[in-house]
């Protein structure tokens, strides 16, 4: 794939994702497929979709730009098998892709067969949703939806199904840690996924150690 097509894909993604706060925008687009170059080359390997049609934008792209039919439906099949809630460019695996939705797994709908294409993208995906950039865009989607930031009457639920995923009622921005952040780092798919991750969930770990001492005055 050309660099040209590689720059319009940039600026697709971009473009695309302009409207997004800043826990979902181009900047998390870019840094999933940096990582995912990343966690590829350690391998040894080379939300804001408001309607599904959206998901055409990436057929169309590769129709014009003249993608070579065989790469073209590659691309699209690791798409319809990652969901429809972000789109990314991992553009050196010649991929604009959707990652699969954590709650798609909760459903038991993952699986057991993947590409390492789709292995390094989801777990980028999720990499950035952990760490110090993953608690900053937490609270920033927090914020953007208007949630209470803690409350500790209202306990997180340990146990989802994708039914409570999907339900939202009562949601605070901490439980999410619980309900869903500091899970992903059992459900990384690479070794170089699983080595980042540690790192990433302890300091969330730590960050929510401190949070709530802070919170109860003991810090």
């Amino acid at each position: 794939m050309s660099e040209s097509v590689i720059s319009k894909a940039e600026k697709l993604v971009i473009s695309s994702m302009k409207a997004n706060d800043a826990s979902h925008d181009a900047s998390h687009a870019l840094r999933v497929r940096d990582l995912a170059l990343s966690l590829a080359k350690e391998e040894g390997d080379y939300k804001y979709v408001r309607d599904p049609s959206e998901e055409m934008i990436t057929e169309r792209f590769l129709e014009a730009e003249n993608v070579e039919e065989s790469k073209r439906q590659r691309i699209l099949s690791i798409i319809k098998g990652m969901g429809t809630v972000l789109y990314k460019a991992v553009l050196h695996f010649h991929v604009i892709s959707v990652h699969k939705g954590f709650k798609e797994e909760l459903a038991g709908n993952q699986s057991a067969e993947f590409s390492p294409e789709f292995g390094v993208v989801q777990d980028a995906d999720r990499l950035d949703a952990i760490g110090a950039v993953g608690i900053a865009r937490c609270f920033t989607f927090g914020g953007s939806r208007s949630r209470v930031l803690h409350d500790p009457n209202i306990h997180p639920r340990l146990d989802l199904s994708k039914g409570q995923y999907m339900n939202k009622a009562e949601q605070t921005t901490i439980n999410h840690f619980h309900e869903k952040l500091l899970k992903l780092k059992d459900l990384m798919k690479t070794k170089a996924g699983r080595r980042r991750a540690e790192k990433r969930h302890k300091f969330v770990e730590e960050f929510l150690t401190e949070f709530y001492e802070e919170w109860d005055g003991r810090s």
